[in-house]
C-alpha cells in the first residue's frame, strides 16, 4: 500500500496489539474502519511525525484511498475538534490522519477551544 499524500510506501506498525499503516516517509497514518477509536489511547507512540510537514500535507485534499483502488476519499472535520481535517473512504470507512492529527485528536485541551475558533473563520 502506498501514501494516499505523498506516494511513499506504508509500514504496519504494531503499537501495544494495535496495528496500523505508516508512511514511511511523511509519516501519514492509515487506519481501517473504527481502528483509529480502539488506537487513541496510544496515539503518542503511533503518530511520531513531525506535526509541521503534516500541516503542509493538510493541504493536499484530493486523493485515493490506499485500500480501494480509484475510489476518492471525503475530507472530514471531526465534530469535537473542527481543526482537525482527515480524509475518509466512503467505500471502506477508513480514514487517514497527516503527521501529527491524531496525537491532538486524541488529547482534547484549552488550546484545541482556541483553535477551533481559528477554524470557525476559515469555513
Amino acid at each position: 500500500m502506498n501514501c494516499p499524500k505523498c506516494q511513499s510506501p506504508m509500514e504496519s506498525v504494531s503499537v501495544e496489539g494495535t496495528e496500523v499503516d505508516r508512511c514511511t516517509s511523511c509519516k501519514g497514518l492509515w487506519f481501517d474502519a473504527v481502528e483509529h477509536e480502539t488506537a487513541l489511547a496510544k496515539a503518542n507512540a503511533i503518530d511520531i511525525g513531525d506535526e509541521k510537514l503534516g500541516a503542509e500535507f493538510n493541504s493536499v485534499d484530493r486523493i485515493n484511498c490506499p485500500a480501494c483502488p480509484n475510489s476518492p476519499m471525503i475530507r472530514m472535520v471531526d465534530i469535537r475538534q473542527r481543526h482537525i481535517w482527515f480524509e475518509s473512504c466512503p467505500t471502506c470507512h477508513g480514514r487517514f490522519y497527516d503527521a501529527g492529527e491524531f496525537r491532538d485528536l486524541a488529547e482534547y485541551s484549552f488550546a484545541d477551544v482556541i483553535k477551533d475558533i481559528f477554524a470557525k473563520e476559515r469555513q
